[in-house]
């Protein structure tokens, strides 16, 4: 729910109304290539709520002690509003620009906005309105029972038995600033040597508009030379930092919606993605916007070969998702 207070002049008003707007935009280009009256912009939600004069008392309108103790601060001419945002809205999320971008940024972003009018229909006067960016963002519980792992085998041409390799992490949601502790487990009972190791933390953004659009990107690598020759085995924790610090210049990396002047931090995941897959159902069909993922990959390479089959040489890789969230206000942004 977002609530305030708007403290208004009656005299000032001359008998017009005010109203407050709540709207969460989706803007897909930027704001210099608008053209012909055709915005890069598209509206996901909208809804007003007349202000003033008042339709229901102001105690049946409060519904924090926060506004409760402006309105007694403010006085008589101060009047409460409330909203409550839909369920299936996407966060705060804006795409790092480039060096080189100007303008607007693709984002989804969101707005309160006031205004006084003879209707809520009329074209808001900027003179006569007053707007205030917000941000849309979900935290997650510190205590979660699942424990992420995910396993495969795979058969080398010419090795009569199969390398076997399994990714888990300690817990499933990871927070801003906080190491990710990966364990990975090898059995090699093949015929060749496992050479090197390398793990990476790929930010999957699934931009949804008129087609679902698909941006990865890695945003933590660890690669290591730890071998595993054939007839071995390996257990090993690698620690990866995910950290908006060590890709500040990446453009079209998702970062949490941030406000004028104030810094922010990689994106935080769209929860709807694991509990949708969880429960076997595709949620992202009635989103639109932004949807965040994280996947830890870990690749396992004979000679320098990191991906399909080149020469003798061969690679094992698979993804395992996990959460990227906020516990609480007091460690949202993190530099």
């Amino acid at each position: 729910p977002t609530d305030g207070v708007i403290v208004i002049d009656p005299v000032q008003l001359k008998g017009k109304k005010v109203y407050v707007m709540l709207s969460c935009t989706f803007r897909y280009g930027r704001q210099d290539m608008d053209v012909m009256g055709v915005a890069f912009r598209r509206d996901l939600f909208l809804v007003t709520r007349q202000v003033y004069p008042e339709l229901q008392d102001k105690e049946k309108l409060t519904h924090t002690k926060i506004q409760q103790k402006l309105l007694r601060k403010l006085g008589n001419n101060a009047f409460p509003f409330f909203f409550e945002f839909p369920d299936n809205l996407p966060c705060s999320i804006t795409l790092q620009p480039g060096l080189s971008d100007v303008g607007k940024k693709c984002a989804v972003e969101f707005e309160v906005k006031a205004f006084c009018g003879e209707n809520q229909d009329e074209k808001i006067d900027k003179q006569s309105s007053v707007r205030l960016t917000i941000r849309k963002i979900q935290f997650s519980p510190e205590d979660s029972k699942l424990l992420p792992s995910a396993e495969t085998t795979f058969e080398f041409l010419m090795s009569e038995k199969p390398l076997h390799v399994k990714l888990s992490l300690p817990k499933e949601t990871f927070y801003h600033g906080e190491p990710l502790k990966a364990n990975v487990e090898i059995t090699n009972s093949s015929s060749r040597n496992i050479k090197d190791i390398s793990l990476s933390v790929e930010q999957v953004t699934h931009v949804i508009l008129y087609s679902n659009d698909k941006y990865v990107k890695s945003v933590a690598k660890e690669e290591t030379s730890d071998s595993v020759p054939c007839g071995t085995s390996l257990k090993q924790e690698y620690t990866l930092h995910p950290l908006l610090a060590y890709n500040k210049d990446r453009r079209g990396l998702a970062l949490d919606g941030r406000l004028k002047h104030e810094d922010t931090n990689l994106a935080s995941s769209s929860e709807t993605d694991l509990s949708s897959e969880h429960s076997g159902q595709n949620t992202h069909s009635v989103q639109t916007g932004c949807i965040l993922t994280r996947s830890p990959e870990t690749p396992s390479d004979e000679p320098e070969v990191r991906s399909g089959r080149r020469g003798d040489g061969a690679s094992v890789e698979f993804e395992l998702k996990f959460l990227f969230q906020s516990t609480t206000t007091t460690d949202y942004n993190f530099t």
